[in-house]
């Protein structure tokens, strides 16, 4: 009986089993970062709720879901090697990761649990005209990254963000177990 190479190494043999896997977890992420991004444009646009310097560093993990994860899905799909998929996974769960721990600190300034950033604040204000700073400076709003504009059950849009990152991180750790079964 010849032993499989690919089971011997560890990894799911099971044909296209790793691509359904790996492109699942992939799109997934892709399809909540598209809504985690669309909320916030919308709390930011429609409901007028302006973001915060911590809230705009928070999308940054999403903006970056969204090409990665199809690249992902795309290397899935035409059948990449299973350590490529798993490499797109492992970036992936390890960019949600990072994401919640920067959700969850910006929570913590909001609950006052310790100091925020010094430099939260509002636009920057065009300097070329030179005649109108004094008026731009009596219009400028400072958004405040230690005060919630809103809340449900009691959290925040950061700290539903902490759920929400730590749930795609679990999901990518899920998707790499799933490749590699021992």
């Amino acid at each position: 009986m010849t032993a499989d190479p690919i089971h011997h190494r560890g990894i799911a043999s099971e044909p296209g089993r790793p691509a359904r896997i790996a492109g699942g977890v992939a799109l997934t992420v892709v399809v909540v970062a598209l809504v985690a991004l669309a909320a916030g444009w919308f709390a930011q646009l429609v409901l007028e709720m302006a973001p915060c310097k911590l809230c705009l560093e928070q999308r940054y993990a999403y903006y970056l879901d969204i090409p990665i994860g199809l690249l992902v899905a795309f290397a899935a799909w035409r059948g990449a090697p299973v350590w490529l998929l798993a490499s797109g996974l492992a970036v992936l769960g390890l960019m949600a990761f990072g994401n919640a721990g920067l959700a969850t600190y910006h929570a913590g300034v909001e609950w006052q649990f310790w100091a925020g950033p010094s430099d939260c604040s509002g636009p920057i204000l065009d300097l070329s005209k030179a005649g109108g700073l004094l008026a731009q400076l009596d219009t400028v709003k400072v958004v405040r990254c230690d005060e919630v504009q809103w809340r449900f059950l009691g959290l925040s849009f950061a700290g539903y963000n902490v759920l929400m990152s730590l749930a795609l991180a679990g999901l990518c750790g899920w998707g790499l177990a799933r490749l590699s079964r021992r």
